[in-house]
């Protein structure tokens, strides 16, 4: 602006470019406004608003005290309460859990007993009714032998008379 002042100091249009430059920085140059506006807003800000925020704070240190004195030892103490009674109750049902545990475990060991002795007393059975098996084949097997040698001599006999009979 300094330059263009200096170069039409001595012409006729210096009136208008003064007024020009006029019209600009009234128009179209916010920087003064904008920069009062910032100064009112800060000095706003500081004057209310800080006095506010100091007794926000305020506020919350009081409830933080209160909370750190009074409510935190409170709690503390219902919640040993409560996990004391929680943990008597868990140790019972522990225990109720325990035996529930141990009686499955002998019915199962019982049934396991009672499936071995009936599983022993069927070998055993098996075993002497395959003796008696054998025995029936022993007996069958000389009954076979004896109807044979009887078979034998009978035809042995039948051909002895045969022999005769064809022999007159």
């Amino acid at each position: 602006d300094r330059k263009r002042e200096a170069l039409a100091a001595g012409s006729p249009i210096q009136p208008i470019i003064k007024d020009v430059g006029e019209i600009y920085s009234r128009l179209l140059d916010h920087r003064p406004v904008i920069q009062g506006e910032i100064r009112y807003f800060v000095k706003e800000f500081e004057e209310k608003r800080g006095l506010r925020e100091l007794r926000v704070i305020q506020s919350l240190k009081n409830t933080i005290f209160e909370a750190h004195e009074h409510v935190l030892p409170q709690c503390e103490q219902a919640m040993h309460d409560s996990l004391g009674e929680a943990f008597q109750r868990l140790q019972a049902a522990n225990g109720m859990i325990h035996r529930l545990q141990e009686r499955e475990h002998e019915e199962r060991k019982r049934q396991a007993d009672e499936l071995m002795a009936r599983e022993e007393k069927l070998v055993a059975h098996r075993q002497e009714f395959m003796k008696g098996q054998q025995s029936k084949r022993a007996e069958v097997d000389e009954e076979h032998r004896k109807a044979m040698e009887r078979l034998k001599e009978q035809y042995s006999e039948m051909e002895k008379e045969l022999a005769k009979n064809i022999a007159f």
